[in-house]
């Protein structure tokens, strides 16, 4: 019986673990292999071939869009499955990687079955999803721009950015003196949006104060800090994961939680900005 490939492109090593563990769950018998940027993706793609792509954007050296562009110019690969995972989500990046060609699209941070949902769909659509042992087969209809014709004409409008002064009367007094930032800030987590403080902010993580949901989010979780400077109408969409959550007041139906981030970006741009971001919010 053949076997059923897959690329998985990321510069975050943590983001690549979450996808192959999730892939190897639910589809045995694929093979995986990975690159850590596009441009070691290009490098294996000239010399193999693959039944699917999973590639983020954002990556140093060569982004997923510029992977994409030079992928659909190759012989033969014009319809093999490439699908984005990212957290651009925002309708212009969505067009660009349309025009490019792109299968489908995951939007980080996300959960493991709309990542598995989206992988299916493009298997079965490749005629590839039954070549795989154990697994049966989904049924799945429909062209390949389906989902993003639906991300473009019903994807919910994103929640507002917070900033930190509104949170006046919610957050417990003993934590405000320790909230310092001049940035707006939001968490990303499982499809979940969190208007949230940042009580502090490295290179390397996070801390942020959010209201308890509905649904809280989970150690391990990937996720994504969006911030955004007062100063500056760009947005740094930084990667992650839930490190550690702890309530903020001694009670069971405590109303605010610590979340602690732990970043994976390697991207220098991003990195830069969060400098500065540090170096003026005093932190």
């Amino acid at each position: 019986m053949a076997s059923v490939s897959v690329l998985v492109v990321d510069d975050a090593p943590f983001i690549r673990d979450l996808i192959k563990k999730a892939l190897r769950s639910h589809f045995p018998g694929l093979q995986i292999e990975e690159a850590v940027n596009g441009s070691k993706a290009r490098q294996l793609l000239a010399r193999t071939s693959f039944d699917l792509i999973l590639c983020d954007w954002e990556m140093p050296e060569l982004s997923g869009l510029e992977l994409l562009q030079w992928f659909r110019a190759q012989a033969g690969q014009e319809k093999t499955p490439f699908i984005m995972v990212t957290s651009r989500g925002d309708r212009d990046n969505v067009v660009e990687a349309i025009k490019a060609g792109v299968s489908d699209y995951v939007g980080k941070p996300f959960s493991n079955e709309q990542l598995i949902s989206k992988v299916r769909k493009a298997l079965q659509r490749a005629g590839k999803l039954q070549q795989l042992r154990g697994r049966p087969v989904a049924t799945s209809g429909g062209h390949a721009q389906e989902t993003l014709t639906s991300l473009l004409g019903a994807r919910p409008t994103p929640a507002p950015l917070a900033s930190p002064a509104p949170q006046k009367t919610a957050i417990p007094t003993d934590h405000r003196s320790a909230v310092r930032s001049t940035a707006r800030a939001q968490l990303r987590v499982a499809g979940q949006q969190f208007a949230c403080v940042i009580r502090s902010l490295s290179l390397r993580d996070a801390r942020v104060v959010v209201r308890r949901g509905e649904q809280l989010p989970t150690v391990f979780d990937s996720a994504v800090l969006d911030l955004e400077q007062e100063s500056d109408q760009g947005v740094a969409r930084i990667n992650g994961y839930v490190h550690t959550l702890a309530a903020l007041e001694d009670r069971m139906d405590c109303e605010w939680v610590l979340v602690t981030l732990k970043f994976v970006d390697q991207d220098p741009a991003k990195l830069e900005w969060l400098s500065l971001l540090i170096a003026e919010g005093g932190h």
